[in-house]
């Protein structure tokens, strides 16, 4: 996956048009779309637990449209602030909000508002006080420096063009020892060398997260589950 656009590259048209086609998503899940979502999706292939999604209200589960588990990447801890990069409708958000518990915090950014909207409605659905949908796109995010205990991503890094700029506001919002568990399309890694304070993807692995692809086939690869990444002291 490469890490910087094309001299040239229309940035704006291609933002333009991940925001239509995700105000689509959360407007008419069960429209016509180039890709997969819904409950049925993300259990059992992708290795979500039935049971966990079935919690959800639909309207969020319904616009579900991720490409892995990022949730059996690692654990997430209770009491720890959790960021979720592109977090659509709020499926992963959600998820987060609950494993954190009410000291914890789950903070989604997402820049279409339309399913900005769907998430913030299914967080007051679900009772959980300790979630903020926040308006911002993995480029610029409207997060504190080393604030974050654990950052989420599912298929959104492969949308983004400035890459090298997504992974380096991971690292500036990541507090020192937090974690990074997230899949992409392009099967790439985010890393920080945080002695250095340098940010960048990697091909190689970091650590592995089991978890399932989407033809439901067990395995410890990057199509996988996605890898995790964690920032050392």
């Amino acid at each position: 996956m490469a890490v910087s656009c094309p001299i040239g590259f229309d940035v704006k048209s291609l933002r333009a048009e991940v925001q239509t086609m995700y105000s689509r998503v959360a407007e008419a899940p069960n429209g016509e779309f180039h890709f997969h979502r819904g409950p049925d999706y993300g259990a059992p292939p992708l290795g979500y637990d039935a049971g966990e999604l079935a919690l959800l209200p639909p309207d969020v589960i319904a616009a579900f449209a991720g490409v892995a588990n990022p949730h059996a990447i690692g654990h997430i801890p209770a009491g720890a602030t959790v960021v979720d990069i592109g977090s659509g409708a709020g499926t992963d958000l959600l998820l987060a909000a609950r494993r954190v518990g009410p000291t914890g915090r789950a903070i989604g950014v997402d820049m279409t508002e339309a399913v900005r909207l769907r998430a913030a409605q299914g967080a007051a659905a679900c009772g959980l006080t300790n979630v903020e949908v926040r308006s911002g796109d993995a480029t610029r995010l409207p997060i504190d420096d080393r604030s974050v205990d654990v950052v989420i991503s599912n298929g959104v890094l492969n949308l983004v063009p400035e890459k090298e700029r997504a992974v380096a506001e991971i690292a500036r919002v990541l507090k020192r020892g937090g974690q990074v568990e997230g899949k992409d399309d392009g099967q790439d890694t985010l890393h920080r060398d945080a002695r250095a304070g340098r940010s960048h993807a990697r091909d190689d692995a970091v650590s592995y997260g089991e978890g399932r692809s989407r033809s439901g086939t067990p395995g410890q690869h990057l199509s996988d589950g996605g890898r995790a990444a964690r920032v050392e002291e």
